[in-house]
Order: C-alpha cells, then sequence, then structure tokens
C-alpha cells in the first residue's frame, strides 16, 4: 500500500541460480513487487526447487506499477498491487484469472481473507501481505486516550499533528471521523470531509508521506496517521510511540499476487504465487517483512512470539469491526484531486 514500504526507489535486481544459468529448465519469470518486500533467499530457493529463473523487479508506487503495465513498457508475470488498484486492473481487463486448482496451498490462506470486496471469489488474486492504518502517538506528549479518527483535528494537539501527504487518505481520514465511509461518493459527505481538512491545516505540523516516520520518531510530531508496518517499526525506534484502530474503523489494506494478462509465462506465475503461499516460505517472508501481516495462519504460528502476539501486526478481529478496504474511486479521482487541492492551496 504500498505507501508504506520505507521509501525505496525503484530499483531492478536480477537474482540467477547457483550456476549461473536458468537450471535447464530455460523458463523466466519476470516478477514486479514493491521495494525490499521479500527475503531474497526465496527467491534462491524457488529458482533451485523449480529451474526457472526470476528476473525481479520493484516499484514504489501503486500508480507508478499501473503506468508501466498499462503501457506495456515491460512484460510481467507476477505483479503485487495493493487492493484498489486490483479492482480497477480488473475492471479494465489487465489481469489474468488465477486457476486455483493449480495453487494448492491456496487452502492454507486465512478464510477470513478470502474473497475480499476487490476480488470476491479470488479470480484474480492471492494474498501477499495485508494490514491496517490507524493512529500512532508519541505517549509522553499526548496523556489522554486516543481512541477516534477525530482526534487527528484536536486542537489541543496544534503544530504537533502529522497528516499523510495523499489525497486518498487524508479524505478517508476526514469521512471516517464524521462517521462514513472511507470509499463514500456522496458529494455531501466529500465536501464535509473537505471542510474539516481546510479547518484542521492551521493546526498540522506537515503532510508528509515516508519520511513522516522519521518525524515522529525524532518527536518533531506527537501524533499521525500511519500504516501498521511502519508503526511497528517506528516503536521499535521510539518506545513511548502506541499504535492504534480508531473506534470508527481502520482501513484494512491487502497487497495481492497477480498475474497480468499480458504474462508470457503463467504456468511458472502459478508455481510462484503456490511456492509462496507455502506455510514455511510465508514465515520467512512474514519475520523478514516485520510488520506486514501473513495471510497464512500457519505462517503466523511459526513467527517468533515477538512477531505473531503483536497487536499491532495481527490485531483481534474486535479491532477491525467496521474496517473498510480502499475502493477503486475511478469515477471521482477529479473529484479528490479538486478537495486535494482546495486544502493544500488554504490558508
Amino acid at each position: 500500500m504500498n505507501k508504506k514500504l520505507l521509501g525505496v526507489g525503484l530499483l531492478c535486481i536480477i537474482l540467477l541460480t547457483g550456476c549461473g544459468s536458468t537450471g535447464g529448465s530455460g523458463e523466466v519469470l519476470n516478477i514486479y513487487n514493491w521495494g525490499d518486500y521479500i527475503d531474497e533467499n526465496l527467491i534462491d530457493k524457488f529458482e533451485e526447487e523449480t529451474g526457472i529463473e526470476v528476473v525481479y523487479d520493484t516499484f514504489s508506487s501503486n500508480e507508478d506499477m499501473y503506468i508501466k503495465v498499462k503501457q506495456g513498457i515491460d512484460s510481467y508475470d507476477i505483479i503485487v498491487p495493493s487492493d484498489y488498484m486490483i479492482e480497477r486492473m480488473i475492471d479494465e481487463d489487465l489481469l489474468s484469472e488465477i486457476d486455483l486448482s493449480k495453487i494448492p496451498n491456496f487452502e492454507k490462506v486465512n478464510e477470513t481473507l478470502r474473497n475480499p470486496v476487490f476480488d470476491p471469489d479470488n479470480k484474480y488474486s492471492v494474498p501477499y501481505f495485508w494490514g491496517t492504518s490507524g493512529i500512532i502517538y508519541n505517549t509522553k506528549d499526548i496523556t489522554n486516550p486516543v481512541t477516534s479518527w477525530m482526534d487527528l483535528f484536536n486542537e489541543d494537539y496544534s503544530g504537533k499533528i502529522l497528516m499523510y501527504n495523499s489525497s486518498r487518505d487524508s479524505i478517508a481520514v476526514a469521512l471516517k471521523a464524521l462517521g462514513y465511509s472511507m470509499n463514500s461518493t456522496d458529494m455531501a459527505q466529500l465536501e464535509e470531509a473537505k471542510n474539516l481538512l481546510i479547518k484542521q491545516k492551521p493546526l498540522v505540523l506537515a503532510y508528509q508521506a515516508d519520511e513522516g516516520r522519521d518525524t515522529i520518531v525524532s518527536g518533531d510530531a506527537s501524533i499521525g496517521f500511519m500504516y501498521s508496518g511502519d508503526a511497528l517499526m517506528m516503536m521499535e525506534l521510539n518506545p513511548d510511540l502506541a499504535y492504534v484502530l480508531p473506534e470508527e474503523g481502520p482501513n484494512i489494506w491487502f497487497d495481492a499476487m497477480v498475474i497480468p494478462a499480458s504474462t508470457q509465462n503463467p504456468e511458472a506465475a502459478h508455481k510462484f504465487i503456490n511456492f509462496m503461499c507455502d506455510p514455511e516460505n510465508a514465515a520467512v517472508n512474514a519475520e523478514y517483512s516485520v510488520g506486514f501481516s501473513s495471510p497464512i495462519p500457519e505462517a503466523i504460528e511459526l513467527l517468533p512470539d515477538e512477531i505473531k502476539n503483536s497487536a499491532v501486526a495481527y490485531p483481534s478481529d474486535d479491532k477491525l469491526v467496521n474496517g473498510e478496504v480502499y475502493r477503486n474511486s475511478a469515477e471521482i479521482l477529479e473529484e479528490y484531486d479538486a478537495i486535494w487541492t482546495a486544502v493544500t492551496t488554504s490558508n
């Protein structure tokens, strides 16, 4: 989302099998994933087990990935978009259907994470990681309980509030604080959200993205919107920080493996998806990507206690009540842009 992945820039990593060949199969699997989002030892293991050479590229945003796939700049066999982008790519016929009979390990996926709203029958996607977005705050600076999205609009915290520099995330926060759906397309509700964000602006220290992590860890800001994976990392760096899921309900995000319609090697793509759903492999990846939650319950049981027992990475079901997944909002993108322009240019 991921918005959420340690600010790693665009990078190309070509990982070859130990003998410097394709293991005799002659097959190549092209993967496009978020930066720093896989334990590279798993690539080596997959190559050794299958004889398939992996060419691994990374992206830093859903939008960058979308443009590259849409324009056919390169051909990929596996990509790992986020929820709303998967829905958009389905709508635009950019994805191939997945044959779940070729992915026996799909049965290892948590039943509650199957059939998501953006892909109701898992025809096009298999979960890779998931998580939440909520509020992170410094318990030394803010001693009152933080329980609501509206805490990000509290005048008592003027000059201490950090907001995410994203129209989608910031408008979603305002909508939820007002008691509306994060995915509302109601113009009156969006107008209320805009006005709330404009009223909030004088209280905001800064609108930041990845750099916001350092701003809060260092103590320059005391409260802000944050994704769970980043929050856990930040809490390790500053033990005074706490992360909460607001009572109105959090955003629940998914990144999932999909097969582009332009794939040149769908068979290898299915093998890789099945490989990543193996509990042992999923556990290795979840331990490497600390804070990002595995969709495989058996994998979670293999993790160190401090990870598998983390309420940030693996919140209880009651904390997810009223949680929402971002939907593709293509029909109102212009409205979102207009709202965000009004907010950022307001005095």
